[in-house]
């Protein structure tokens, strides 16, 4: 409030200034012109040096406030794509999920509440952690193996499914639902695309400022090829928060893929 009363007070003084000026200057220029005295001329040029700093100062001040209103702008643009990118996430699991849940309710299962209650610890995580800019690297490993233990619940076929971690400070920050695509593909475009013998296999490794995370997985030689938003979205939130500090490799080899995406933090 008070700084809003000093921007406006400046404004009103900067206004009079331009306008005591302006007079001063038509005053003494007609002075000069009928006497013909030198310190006529000298209080005009007085005015007029007035009135031109005045000016100049209105439209620096004007041309930096552009300038901070583009930023503005442009900040927001940031956060509102980022926000939109994180919300892009795969609903194909959770559609999936709930299909079985329903199948575990009518068979009357066991594993019912299990899958239940780590589904919601999942959704929870992604409405509300996912919010954040930044959160511990212990809770995107949680997440992880939260949606791996539902997808092993899921699965009425034998999957080898394993995440090694090798962390040596895991309340380091990383930007919330960065890992989680590139498990999702593996399922979506591995485990699902095989009768048997399909693997998913996870590692994470955090040393120092440097996180390395790969995931690899078979899938089905034969099966169609998608070319979904996911991993368009995974890249421009890359660019967006780690520009110039990441990398993602994705490779794949006849029947085998691997995705390894690096951050310096």
């Amino acid at each position: 409030m008070l700084l809003m009363v000093r921007k406006y007070i400046s404004k009103i003084i900067s206004v009079f200034l331009l306008l005591v000026a302006s007079i001063g200057m038509v005053y003494y220029k007609q002075l000069t012109e009928k006497s013909q005295e030198a310190v006529y001329e000298t209080y005009f040029l007085i005015f007029q040096v007035l009135f031109f700093s005045v000016l100049a100062y209105l439209s620096v001040s004007w041309f930096f406030k552009l300038i901070k209103n583009y930023r503005l702008l442009k900040n927001e643009k940031t956060e509102a794509e980022l926000s939109l990118l994180k919300s892009k996430i795969d609903p194909h699991f959770f559609f999936n999920t709930l299909n079985n849940l329903y199948g575990l309710a009518i068979a009357k299962s066991d594993k019912t509440p299990e899958v239940i209650l780590k589904l919601s610890e999942i959704m929870r995580y992604t409405i509300y952690e996912g919010e954040k800019d930044l959160t511990p690297l212990k809770n995107e490993i949680s997440y992880i193996e939260e949606y791996i233990d539902v997808q092993k619940i899921r699965y009425q076929k034998d999957v080898d499914i394993q995440f090694e971690k090798k962390v040596r400070d895991d309340s380091i920050l990383v930007s919330p639902l960065l890992y989680i695509m590139l498990v999702e593909n593996a399922f979506k475009h591995g485990i699902e695309s095989l009768a048997k013998d399909a693997f998913v296999y996870i590692r994470l490794i955090q040393e120092n400022n440097k996180i390395t995370f790969e995931v690899t997985n078979n899938f089905e030689a034969k099966a169609p090829k998608e070319n979904g938003l996911g991993l368009k979205n995974l890249k421009r939130r890359l660019q967006h928060l780690y520009p110039s500090r990441h990398s993602l490799d994705l490779i794949e080899d006849k029947n085998k893929y691997r995705a390894k995406m690096t951050l310096l933090l």
